[in-house]
């Protein structure tokens, strides 16, 4: 072991001092993630600690901190003393860090013992259930809980346990990209993006680069149902097309589902693939073009997600010619079916879901569910039941492709 001086930033003395809950909370580009990294690995390179990293939803090792503290191990020069090993990091000293999901494992949280630290990245995510399920297990005499998390919105159970009703045996810092340019930590890539940011939206800038709440839209349709997450979907047997994808026999992922919205005039041409898993959508890829002729979309679409292959896409029947063009380059390509009332029912089947995941890839995806919403009287700002045609191409795309399974729904709501 080597002695390693504490490069920690003012604002990060307090982890290095026992204290149940350490927090950092604030924007992008902070020194929340790194400064917690390095402290561990600190910690680790000289006190055999068992160290959880968890976050609400992991799929794969690569959704967790896993690279991030690899990267930091290097870069503080402590290769020689620590194991990088697929799913868990090691230390000459007896340190181990284990990484775990929180809601998509549960049990395995539970079930864990012994733990010193549990450090919860991405904690803005985590649910009210899932802090339920953590806390009570970390309960090692001595024992910490370090929370790490960029806000979005006041109700989040997060911001309530730690922000608005902070526990009294927690210690609660704020940064920001500020910190992060004093200690050194902050690009030039990252300052071009803060100031274009702030020139071109600054509600959204002082969202994400201030930490400030986001301004949510009551009259947002699925306003409180969605957050943006990377993930991997688990397919039951091999596919060549998707050599990425882990394969479990026995998963119980349900997909993909593939729907198509058609572009005309300024609007866009859309291609989505979703996943259903455990009460949630999963929304994976999309590929949005404007101005894209018939004859192009068959090899962008094959280009953008090219997996499509041989799956059936639900598409927009107002369009016939257009599918038929399609369908002919070999894309098996089909009307979807609408009736009376189908916006109305494929909103409330969408919302059904406990949660909506949409991968950061998905911009286009994102921007429609911050965007797509009810009217609003102007007068008294009520939010009326009429909703607004815009900013809803990627959510047709997504109710088409599940038409099938909405008619299902509704018909069972009508017997019912």
């Amino acid at each position: 072991m080597i002695e390693l001086p504490v490069e920690a930033h003012p604002k990060l003395e307090f982890l290095y001092r026992p204290t149940r809950f350490k927090v950092l909370w604030g924007g992008r580009g902070g020194i929340k993630s790194w400064g917690v990294a390095r402290a561990l690995i600190q910690k680790a390179d000289s006190t055999p600690l068992r160290i959880l990293c968890a976050r609400e939803l992991q799929l794969s090792i690569q959704e967790s901190v896993h690279h991030l503290l690899e990267t930091q191990i290097h870069l503080m020069g402590l290769d020689a003393f620590f194991t990088v090993q697929q799913a868990s990091i090691t230390s000459s000293a007896g340190a181990e860090f284990i990484f775990s999901g929180i809601k998509s494992n549960p049990t395995k949280i539970k079930s864990m013992e012994g733990i010193d630290i549990c450090w919860v990245e991405e904690a803005e995510k985590v649910s009210r259930n899932s802090w339920e399920i953590l806390i009570p297990t970390i309960r090692k005499a001595g024992s910490e809980i370090w929370v790490t998390f960029n806000p979005d919105e006041e109700a989040d159970p997060t911001s309530q346990m730690f922000l608005l009703n902070p526990p009294e045996d927690a210690v609660v810092v704020e940064t920001n990209w500020r910190d992060a340019d004093q200690a050194g930590w902050f690009p030039d890539e990252l300052r071009r993006a803060k100031d274009y940011l702030f020139r071109v939206d600054p509600d959204a800038a002082m969202h994400v680069w201030e930490g400030k709440y986001r301004r949510a839209s009551k009259a947002a349709i699925f306003s409180g149902k969605w957050i943006v997450d990377s993930f991997v979907p688990v397919l039951q047997e091999p596919d060549a097309r998707c050599p990425d994808y882990p394969v479990d026999p026995f998963s119980k992922w349900r997909g993909p589902y593939y729907g198509a919205d058609w572009g005309f005039s300024g609007d866009p041409t859309v291609l989505m693939k979703l996943w259903l898993f455990e009460r949630r959508l999963y929304i994976e890829k999309e590929s949005v073009s404007y101005r894209t002729e018939s004859d192009e979309i068959p090899g962008l679409w094959r280009a953008e997600i090219p997996e499509v292959e041989g799956h059936t896409i639900r598409a927009d029947n107002s369009r016939p010619e257009t599918i038929n063009h399609v369908a002919k380059s070999g894309l098996r390509v089909i009307a979807a079916n609408k009736w009376q009332g189908s916006v109305e029912d494929g909103i409330k089947f969408i919302r059904s879901f406990e949660q909506i995941v949409i991968h950061p890839r998905c911009k286009n995806q994102i921007f429609e569910a911050r965007n797509y919403k009810w009217k609003v009287d102007p007068v008294t700002e009520d939010v009326l039941p009429i909703i607004v045609d815009k900013h809803n191409h990627s959510w047709d795309s997504d109710r088409y492709a599940l038409e099938p399974v909405i008619k299902r729904r509704r018909s069972m709501f009508e017997v019912a």
